[in-house]
């Protein structure tokens, strides 16, 4: 991990894989700082990947849809599956 200024770890270089499993699923970036907004959305397919980094200005993400989403901590599923219903 990288490490900024005395010795403080930075997430600035962290990033996260979003596999999508469906079609349409959305990937949305929210600002950092005294309000958030939406700083940038994606849709993605089946089977798409988007790889996206954390900045000094990117402090969130939203994915929205079933996807796999890959970090340095482990892989979460997100949405429902196929089974599941409500």
């Amino acid at each position: 991990m990288p490490v900024e200024k005395e010795d403080k770890p930075s997430v600035l270089s962290d990033f996260v894989v979003v596999k999508a499993l469906e079609n349409g699923v959305s990937v949305i970036g929210m600002t950092r700082g005294q309000e958030t907004k939406f700083a940038h959305s994606e849709k993605l397919d089946a089977g798409e990947v988007w790889i996206a980094q954390f900045t000094e200005f990117t402090s969130a993400m939203k994915i929205r849809g079933r996807a796999h989403i890959l970090t340095a901590h482990g892989v979460v599923e997100s949405g429902r599956k196929n089974e599941e219903t409500g």
